[in-house]
């Protein structure tokens, strides 16, 4: 059996076809070397997304159509890009996308901005004759049940482009979690209602496998660690971190020890996310393991396999997306309102996704975790100044899951110093009105807290998932 792909080297699996309508060949010499020239040229763009093309080639007919879709089939696409290149009957495309075995995106981009009216004949204009389908596509999609969407532009068109950017992205996303492998150890944390989940509901809404792990998966991992492991991982510490005058010298060196056994674990189970929580008690194995947790899974989460607390799997999952949409993604909870400045406070004890800090994260030495047993160190820092997107993944009542976001702005201010990840975060409202509308959404406990503009690319990856989007702006 051949090995899986890691999620975080991946790259989505876009198929192209192109086709115009065969009876203009004859007529129009020119016309379809033209039009092939074009679709080469969105094969070209299309692999600058860092994206795998599988290029089944230019259709004139319903025939053609059919084989296309079965090679489309057969390549298991992410998504599936019809180029309009001019006019072509709907019997073309609807098989494709009936058999297909993907979403599918139509563009209609025409060679440039706009034809040339005083030299252009028939065959010329007919190259810019894509958006006349378009219509027909639409209504042939809604009849047999096909979600439609479509982009139009023109061939070099960078706002075009922009947007279908955003599909490829979700499209690799979507792989991601169909294929995700995501690992849930420990218990839950007591009391937590809003966090336990049905595990099954994962796979039935967003593909992908939950592989159940016991602490002592992670113990046994944790025994074999070698010295020279353990003194590799504090070097990576120490260059990674800044390090606290808190921070206990044994305490490091047990977080490191978890480390590598986490990085041990990670790779066995081949996982591309995982949630944790156990609680422990008096002082042994498993309350320190679990202490001791916030160093690797800092690390890990930052390698591309996010990692959170409080066994919050659908929290990890949402981590996931963020960073595979490119934003980061780091364990966030609310901590206070602060309404002289007009900002909400967030963030969370734990592990946090290092590449979006402000600055250089700092390591704290704590001698007591709030509300959890054990102590040793924690991650310390601010999520990059700017435009933030807050994601979550909620669980309505009949069990359905659906995206929570929100788009707002980290500004800069006092922070806490308690070995917590923590942002101010500007909504451009009353904090108070904000936070009740936030929580109104079912969003949960703990979400994902990501940098830049995410909600267009939000928006594609509901789409193509058939998750619901619950965007929220007070």
């Amino acid at each position: 059996m051949s090995a899986r792909i890691p999620a975080v080297s991946r790259k989505p699996r876009i198929g192209l076809v192109a086709g115009g309508l065969g009876a203009y060949w004859p007529q129009f010499p020119e016309l379809l070397p033209q039009l092939r020239h074009s679709a080469a040229r969105v094969a070209e763009r299309m692999r600058m997304f860092d994206a795998d093309v599988v290029d089944v080639g230019f259709i004139s007919d319903a025939e053609e159509g059919s084989v296309a879709a079965g090679k489309l089939r057969a390549a298991d696409c992410d998504l599936i890009v019809g180029f309009l290149t001019t006019y072509m009957t709907a019997t073309m495309l609807v098989p494709i996308a009936r058999r297909g075995g993907a979403p599918v995106l139509l563009i209609n981009l025409q060679p440039t901005e706009s034809m040339d009216h005083e030299s252009f004949d028939t065959g010329a204009w007919l190259a810019y004759c894509g958006a006349c389908p378009l219509p027909e596509m639409a209504n042939a999609f809604e009849r047999t049940g096909i979600p439609f969407r479509s982009v139009s532009g023109y061939l070099e068109d960078e706002r075009a482009w922009a947007r279908i950017g955003q599909w490829i992205r979700a499209a690799g996303v979507r792989s991601v979690l169909r294929e995700g492998r995501h690992g849930l150890m420990g218990h839950l944390y007591p009391g937590m209602y809003d966090v336990s989940t049905d595990l099954t509901m994962v796979p039935a809404s967003l593909g992908g496998h939950v592989e159940v792990l016991e602490f002592d998966d992670l113990r046994t991992r944790v025994d074999k660690a070698g010295d020279d492991e353990v003194e590799a991982k504090l070097a990576e510490t120490r260059e990674v971190f800044e390090l606290a005058d808190s921070v206990v010298p044994e305490d490091l060196a047990w977080a490191a020890r978890v480390s590598v056994g986490l990085d041990r674990l990670v790779a066995d189970f081949d996982l591309d996310s995982l949630a944790y929580y156990h609680r422990g008690l008096g002082g042994e194995i498993h309350e320190k393991l679990g202490a001791g947790m916030i160093l690797g899974a800092s690390l890990l989460t930052a390698r591309g396999v996010p990692a959170a607390g409080e066994y919050e799997l659908r929290t990890s999952l949402a981590m996931l997306i963020c960073d595979r949409l490119g934003a980061g993604g780091s364990f966030t909870e609310l901590q206070a309102l602060n309404f002289r400045d007009g900002v909400v406070e967030m963030g969370h004890d734990g592990p946090g996704h290092l590449a979006i800090s402000e600055r250089r994260p700092l390591l704290r030495g704590l001698g007591v975790y709030h509300g959890k047993r054990g102590w040793g160190v924690s991650v310390e820092f601010d999520v990059r100044h700017g435009p933030v997107t807050l994601v979550g993944l909620g669980q309505t009542r009949d069990g359905r899951y659906r995206l929570v976001a929100a788009e707002g702005e980290v500004v800069g201010g006092p922070l806490l110093r308690i070995g917590n990840t923590t942002s101010r975060v500007d909504f451009g409202v009353d904090p108070g009105e904000w936070t009740d509308a936030w929580s109104a959404s079912g969003v949960g406990h703990h979400w994902a807290l990501a940098t830049g503009s995410l909600l267009p690319q939000l928006r594609a990856l509901a789409d193509l998932t058939g998750l619901d989007l619950v965007e929220v702006a007070a």
